[in-house]
């Protein structure tokens, strides 16, 4: 049978390892239904940051679990679809495994890229706009290449652990929903305008805020961000002409809209 590969695919947040880990597999089993249900008319898969909850690459030690995503993903990426991994504030530690035993390409920033003839800006969406200035300090420190190789000399098993404690304590981790939708005042929503002033794209593809929502910007700029894995089941799929926020396995009712 002939399939056609004509779609582009969206997901973040689905945060796979948060505690408690029974959950974290059930939610791992429904990603993967997702990418099964999507494999036949992918043409790339945009995974747009905290796809773990935690994740740290030694130079030959990575961590355990997630098998059954990881290995859906290499069967995807050998079938042709192109795979692009944004790093988020949780699995910002990668440096080239997904790239070198999967063929995924790794993004350490926002890239703009032109699809199909019109103009995105996709990026986790972590530490935009104005203020916030505590994270931007912390995603600094995370990202410094001293303290970077300095963890990288922790025994495995003990870098490990202090990232499932981190992980473990988190707000998620205890059920603890994401800050409700602010409008205007969403610091993604003004570092979008602030850039439209400069530049114009058609679509900014955000994750982090763990709301999904399609909001309409100046002119017919939109915004979308694509919610999460733990509550919503969200991701966006773009046919070449239109781009649609959707819920897996939902009616994608609680997906805020605003043209």
């Amino acid at each position: 049978m002939l399939f056609v590969r004509d779609k582009y695919y969206f997901v973040s947040d689905t945060h796979l390892g948060l505690y408690p880990l029974e959950n974290s597999r059930e939610r791992e089993q429904k990603l993967v239904r997702w990418l099964n249900s999507i494999r036949n008319d992918a043409l790339e898969l945009y995974l747009v940051g905290d796809i773990f909850d935690f994740w740290h690459e030694h130079k030959n030690v990575v961590p355990k679990g997630f098998t059954r995503f990881m290995g859906k993903l290499a069967e995807l990426s050998d079938s042709g679809v192109k795979i692009y991994f944004f790093t988020g504030n949780h699995d910002i530690w990668a440096y080239g495994y997904f790239e070198d035993e999967l063929g995924i390409r790794i993004s350490l920033n926002p890239v703009e890229k032109e699809i199909a003839g019109k103009k995105f800006f996709i990026g986790h969406g972590d530490g935009m706009g104005p203020g916030d200035f505590g994270y931007k300090l912390l995603k600094g420190i995370f990202r410094n290449r001293v303290l970077q190789w300095l963890f990288a000399r922790l025994h495995p098993n003990f870098s490990m652990w202090l990232g499932k404690s981190w992980s473990k304590n988190s707000r998620y981790s205890k059920g603890i929903v994401a800050e409700g939708f602010s409008g205007e005042k969403e610091q993604q929503v003004i570092a979008a305008r602030e850039i439209l002033k400069h530049q114009y794209f058609d679509y900014f593809i955000f994750g982090h805020r763990h709301i999904p929502w399609d909001l309409k910007l100046d002119g017919n700029a939109r915004i979308i961000n694509l919610g999460d894995w733990i509550y919503s089941f969200t991701y966006a799929v773009f046919d070449g002409k239109t781009l649609s926020l959707e819920q897996f396995e939902g009616n994608g009712s609680n997906i805020l809209r605003a043209f």
